[in-house]
């Protein structure tokens, strides 16, 4: 040990020689000699000094060595001291060149060899923990950039290449998760003593300094705008994540990242083309550069957003087609490729078209032709393709995932809506499709012998399609949207009976083939409504034995009853005893809401006999505080013979019909109840649309054609108005009459999306945007504390390139229809109302807690997102994980409910 304490004396006094001034003396003579001088000697010796403590560094062995006692120095040496000694040698060296080309990285300089040690640190997770994630080696590498934003230079001889440096760093720690949280709240995150701003704060005021140019020192420089991306990109690691953009939301970099992208294109464009200087190149860089920062908010929810008030989503995407066309790399720290991008990108209207504008949406399909329909010319003559043994072909695997990742509702409507399939009478094996239309046209619904000709693998090709229907349909509102447009149960069922062998007058038997099996599943999935214990799906795979598929086909209506379950048909509906107010009202309302916690934890089941009443008392109470109000008061006066003639749209009525089936078969509704619902979903459009606020639009989804006139209704069917009018046993007027006084609450804008359809109470830029609350906020906070709560989980979802915020969404949208039994929705409803709409987060963390396992057998099988969206949440109590929901309550709600109640000031 007394040996290596020795070596690192001698190791450290270069250092600090280096520091102290005495480097000028090591600046290597640009003659040609043919010897060192004895300068050029201790030069060498400092920079093998360097190297040797950066890699005694990377070993735990070699750090237990510090602290260190040193000849002239008083103090001992300590880790954290010789990392700030490497960081100040960063930016006080004065042989740092100023650099005019990528070349001269790689000098010998002092400020490089450090930056080279440093980033070899941040490299392995274990060193960097213990040497740089700590308030003072931040301070260190922040310390210039203070001294600049307060109008003084850091050193006499700092140079911008110094700041690209340190920038360097600082993006290295920030790509890793323990560095990032130290940048957003410093070592004491949950101490309130933390009086100066954080790591994130310093860098976010600095990079919106240099791009809207208010620091003098550096202006004119030609490294400007390398210095300006230098920190742009650390933001870029912030930002990139949900807790990160939440801190860097006060600074609205975004419009500053826009503004500054503007001028540049601006200036680029008036370049010349033949013009091939340095400067030309500069502000070339300098521009796709800022694209792609701006693109990186589109990595959540809320950054999304951000993203779309820029007017910039289109140029974005297709700056990231070109480079997923060329196969670079999406970031420098990135893990994973662009999957997420996409996903969260194709969860809006917006995103959507501009997947589509920018080529993105072809190209994948024409992939999947070629893999289904052709493969390479070049390799079928010496290798014939071998007969698929999946349903999906290995080599079609990744373009089922990219367009069932491409496809939920919002987009689905925007790239089908109101489009009739072209139907042709011949298609020529040439004809290649290239729009999701086309998809849908030539291999899900195959109405013709032309259709079917024109394919080469009519088995596999179509039984691919069936199966992308099947994902897709499990949102209602896209399988409401094909079933209105095209008619998709009839075509199925026609085809089934096409498959019919007669066997005599009397019998006839299915023909049992892969075609037919999967078009049973399809048929079954799509016209039962029920949880994982209200309804038996066939199965897709064929069993041993004499019978093969004992499962009933069918091709005309009715649909077998033995899909139905026996064991929910009879559903208890015996009222129970609720509280009585006899207190003030708002002891009453929390007195409430603590008994609904102890009976959820105690008899969940009795909730739901008391349910109906229970909710009509305690909304009308809540109502009555103004402290617990958010939306005013608004009248409605519309009566039956008002809006008996108005007309709903086709996948509202589509829905009605469901939701009566699914009421019928849970004994909660009768046969009268669909004209009931007809008026009650008549009456809420007309009251929601006295609350809309007028804006000009290109977007489909904001307005519904509904008997060739444009309206501003919502175009999805209500789930939850169909879900209430299921727990008021399908009284019409107690419907009414809760809804009028629930839309008053800060809970209705979550639970019941088409309340802020193109509401008021939005912000307009909100509105056009196309984005609902329940994504930019709801959705985003899921990810946000899926990450701290279940990491696995949320890593799991990045290695498979989807978005929890998608599938969150769509179990929202639809009340959870088709995921959880009758009894858990009504739970998760009453939960939202009684305890708050931050509970709506807290449930879908519960629900990704509890399928974990299953969350990570399907990454390893690479088939998450489709499991997620067919697949019920077999098991999933909410009654199970109350005390978990209270705990995240405890911990997150001061955050997740101020913002929610944000949402009408989430304005540029």
């Amino acid at each position: 040990f007394f040996k290596h304490q020795q070596s690192l004396h001698h190791r450290l006094q270069p250092c600090l020689k280096c520091l102290e001034g005495n480097e000028d003396k090591y600046n290597r003579n640009k003659r040609k000699t043919f010897y060192y001088s004895g300068q050029e000697l201790q030069y060498i010796y400092f920079i093998h000094s360097l190297c040797l403590l950066g890699r005694l560094l990377i070993y735990t062995q070699g750090r237990r060595l510090f602290p260190i006692k040193l000849k002239n120095r008083k103090d001992l040496v300590s880790l954290t001291d010789l990392l700030v000694l490497f960081t100040q040698l960063i930016y006080y060296s004065p042989s740092c060149p100023k650099m005019t080309s990528a070349a001269h990285l790689d000098n010998y300089s002092p400020a490089s060899m450090v930056t080279e040690v440093l980033r070899i640190l941040c490299d392995q997770k274990e060193c960097a923990v213990e040497c740089l994630y700590n308030n003072t080696v931040i301070e260190a590498l922040l310390q210039p950039i203070h001294n600049l934003m307060k109008g003084t230079k850091t050193a006499p001889d700092c140079s911008e290449t110094a700041l690209i440096h340190i920038a360097d760093i600082l993006a290295r720690i920030a790509s890793v998760d323990e560095g990032l949280t130290l940048l957003l709240y410093g070592e004491n995150m949950n101490s309130s003593e933390e009086k100066s701003p954080t790591g994130a704060h310093i860098i976010a005021q600095f990079s919106k300094k240099l791009l809207d140019e208010d620091i003098s020192i550096f202006s004119g420089s030609e490294m400007l705008p390398v210095v300006k991306g230098a920190f742009i990109s650390v933001c870029r690691q912030i930002y990139g994540t949900c807790e990160g953009l939440q801190v860097l939301i006060p600074y609205s970099l975004h419009e500053s990242i826009a503004k500054a992208w503007k001028k540049t294109s601006l200036l680029s464009e008036r370049i010349p083309t033949p013009v091939k200087s340095q400067l030309t190149k500069l502000i070339c860089f300098s521009t796709f550069n800022l694209l792609d920062d701006l693109l990186n908010f589109a990595a959540t929810p809320k950054g999304l957003l951000f993203l779309q008030r820029t007017g910039a989503i289109n140029e974005c995407v297709t700056f990231m087609f070109d480079r997923y066309a060329k196969k670079l790399q999406i970031s420098r720290h990135k893990k994973f490729g662009y999957g997420v991008l996409v996903t969260q990108v194709a969860s809006t209207a917006a995103g959507a078209i501009a997947l589509q504008s920018s080529g993105f949406i072809n190209t994948l399909i024409t992939e999947l032709w070629a893999n289904l329909e052709c493969g390479r010319d070049d390799v079928r003559i010496t290798h014939p393709r071998s007969t698929p043994v999946d349903p999906i072909d290995r080599s079609c695997q990744k373009s089922f995932l990219g367009l069932v990742n491409l496809l939920p509702y919002p987009a689905v409507y925007e790239l089908v809506g109101n489009q009739d399939l072209p139907n042709k009478a011949e298609y020529s094996l040439r004809e290649v499709p290239t729009c999701v239309i086309d998809i849908i046209d030539r291999l899900i619904i195959l109405n013709s012998e032309a259709k079917i000709r024109s394919l080469f693998n009519y088995e596999q090709s179509h039984i691919f399609g069936l199966r992308l229907l099947s994902v897709v349909c499990c949102d209602l509102n896209t399988l409401l949207l094909l079933e209105a447009q095209y008619q998709v149960s009839e075509i199925l069922l026609n085809a089934q009976e096409e498959n019919i062998l007669e066997t005599s007058e009397s019998h006839r038997d299915f023909i049992i083939d892969g075609l037919s099996v999967e078009r049973n599943h399809v048929l079954v999935r799509i016209n039962f409504i029920g949880g994982p214990m209200e309804r038996i799906l066939p199965p897709r795979v064929l069993e041993k034995g004499d019978d093969p598929y004992p499962w009933p086909m069918f091709s005309s209506y009715p649909l077998p009853n033995c899909y139905l379950s026996e064991v929910t048909k009879n559903a208890d509906l015996k009222q129970g005893k609720i509280f009585t107010v006899n207190c003030h009202i708002i002891l009453w309302i929390e007195n409430c809401r603590r008994q609904f916690c102890k009976m959820m934890k105690a008899k969940p089941d009795i909730i739901s006999g008391t349910l109906l009443e229970l909710l009509e008392k305690f909304v009308l109470h809540l109502s009555e505080s103004p402290s617990e109000c958010y939306f005013p008061s608004v009248e409605n006066t519309t009566t039956d013979a008002n809006v008996k003639n108005e007309s709903l749209s086709s996948v509202q009525q589509l829905g009605i019909k469901m939701t009566v089936r699914y009421g019928k078969f849970l004994n909660l509704l009768k046969d009268s109840a669909e004209n009931d619902l007809t008026l009650v979903l008549k009456h809420c459009e007309r009251f929601l649309k006295q609350q809309q606020a007028p804006i000009k639009s290109s977007l489909h989804i904001l307005f519904e054609w509904i008997h060739i006139c444009l309206q501003g209704t919502y175009a999805g069917h209500d789930w939850f108005v169909s879900s209430l009018f299921m727990i008021m046993l399908g009284d019409k007027e107690k419907t009414l009459r809760f809804l009028q006084k629930f839309s008053r609450l800060l809970t209705s804008a979550f639970l019941w999306l088409p309340r802020l359809h193109i509401s008021r109470y939005l912000a307009t830029d909100t509105i056009e945007s196309g984005i609902h609350p329940v994504y930019f906020c709801s959705t985003h906070y899921i990810e946000m504390l899926l990450k701290v709560e279940v990491p696995l989980v949320f890593s799991a979802f990045h290695m498979s390139g989807f978005a929890p915020s998608q599938i969150c969404l769509q179990w929202i949208s639809q009340c959870f229809w088709n995921y959880l039994d009758w009894l858990e929705i009504c739970h998760y409803i009453a939960t939202c109302v009684f305890l708050g709409p931050d509970y709506q987060v807290y449930i879908c963390i519960a629900i990704f807690r509890h399928l974990q396992q299953d969350i990570l057998q399907h990454t390893q099988t690479q088939d998450l997102q489709v499991f997620l969206k067919e697949e019920a949440l077999h098991g999933f109590r909410v009654s199970d994980y109350f005390e978990y929901m209270e705990i995240l309550e405890q911990n997150y709600r001061p955050v997740v409910l101020r913002d929610m109640r944000n949402i009408r000031a989430q304005s540029t």
